[in-house]
């Protein structure tokens, strides 16, 4: 499917080379104050040709607003934009008419629908996320106005090179419960004060100087060799509100994961401390409750990614997601025809040779996403219970005890 969403709905459009690509937002609340502007920063993130680490091609990537506010305000009716291509070239992939591409997509679409796109592979391309990134910093901007939600994500890995900040695992063989904590401190630190300023002071988009500078090198290698390397993306959502999620099915990280890998070349996902967390007793791992200035109850430690039980429980979300190495390489590989004979395939067309450094915009765009209409849900179920009488025939470890000021609106924010 190529919509996204329950209440706050997002439908993408659009192949790579056809003449533009957009969204359709449904549920976007009336009364937002809303510009291109605000759609273009992100987009201009995400856009190809920012430097000599990603794929030449020349779009601009300038949204048009087609309906769904007036005067610069957000009607709540739907919210459609697209974005026009400009630099789209099909005929670079007529090599596709023969050859699926090995690892590509070409094979497995034209096996599903029984046509293909000029392009091979059609909304398996990335040029399909310029809806999702639209979309995203429109709910992004109401995350951040309604709740102060921060989403920023940066890039913690480029092949076997890490953030040295970042969890990795002990390779120990005895059986030591003792290990060091599943996460560093310095790595905390870095969830709780990263901004996308400090993520784009370099075209890697890692924090770390001297790591991305290790990144850069080991990107350029892999281009010279017209090759490709993968690499992971971090990303953390500050004050987010606790109470979001829907069990069973619908739990917040299923939702999340969900939404992470189906960006394209995504191969992995992990929340919290992720498998490093498998590696250390609950004893060490268990994050121990604790009251907060403001009154309400946290978290010492938070190992668990602010998710508790498929819930939210007010802590920073945070969260890797693992990019393979782009397929579609101009390094000549050994391949079969679409008939099953034997060749040679040397791929034509403008590629990135690692991705992550412009999937960190569509990581932010699609978990906030994800928090926007997880908010709405419980916001409508809020709403709803607070049409009816207090409850009194239940037991007061039963109900949630009524908060007031900062405490409650942080709770239930506003609609």
């Amino acid at each position: 499917m190529s919509t996204f969403g329950h209440l706050f709905r997002v439908t993408t459009f659009g192949e790579s080379h056809c003449a533009s690509v957009g969204a359709i937002i449904d549920g976007c609340p009336p009364g937002l104050e809303l510009s291109a502007e605000d759609i273009q920063i992100q987009l201009s993130r995400r856009r190809p040709g920012q430097s000599n680490l990603t794929t030449p091609r020349n779009e601009k990537d300038l949204v048009h607003l087609q309906s769904g506010l007036e005067h610069g305000v957000t009607l709540g009716t739907p919210i459609a934009l697209l974005v026009k291509n400009e630099d789209q070239r099909p005929h670079d992939y007529s090599e596709t008419d023969l050859y699926p591409r090995p690892s590509h997509a070409d094979y497995t679409y034209l096996e599903k629908y029984g046509v293909k796109a000029s392009s091979g592979g059609g909304r398996s391309s990335a040029r399909e996320t310029v809806g999702r990134v639209a979309a995203g910093a429109i709910a992004e901007k109401y995350l951040k106005i309604a709740y102060g939600i921060e989403i920023v994500a940066f890039v913690s890995s480029v092949g076997k090179i890490h953030l040295p900040s970042t969890a990795t695992a002990t390779n120990s063989d005895d059986d030591n419960d003792d290990a060091p904590d599943p996460l560093s401190p310095e790595f905390r630190k870095l969830l709780d004060t990263i901004t996308r300023e400090q993520v784009d002071s370099h075209p890697t988009r890692c924090p770390h100087p001297e790591t991305a500078e290790r990144m850069t090198k080991r990107i350029i290698r892999a281009k010279d060799a017209q090759d490709s390397i993968g690499g992971t993306v971090t990303c953390v959502i500050r004050n987010v509100p606790s109470g979001l999620g829907e069990p069973v099915f619908n739990k917040f990280e299923a939702t999340l994961a969900h939404a992470m890998l189906s960006i394209p070349a995504t191969k992995a996902f992990e929340i919290g401390s992720g498998f490093r967390g498998t590696e250390v007793p609950g004893s060490a791992h268990n994050d121990p409750f604790i009251q907060r200035p403001d009154g309400s109850l946290g978290t010492l430690t938070n190992w668990s990614g602010g998710i508790q039980g498929g819930i939210t429980n007010g802590e920073s979300i945070y969260f890797r997601i693992g990019f393979k190495s782009p397929a579609t390489i101009s390094q000549a590989q050994p391949t079969a025809q679409y008939d099953g004979t034997p060749g040679s395939l040397a791929a034509r067309g403008r590629h990135d040779p690692c991705v992550v450094p412009r999937a960190v915009p569509i990581v932010e765009a699609m978990a906030a996403l994800v928090v926007m209409d997880q908010l709405l849900i419980q916001n409508s179920r809020r709403a709803a219970r607070e049409l009816l009488p207090p409850i009194t025939t239940l037991p007061p470890t039963m109900v949630l005890p009524k908060k007031q000021g900062k405490v409650e609106e942080k709770e239930g924010g506003s609609a």
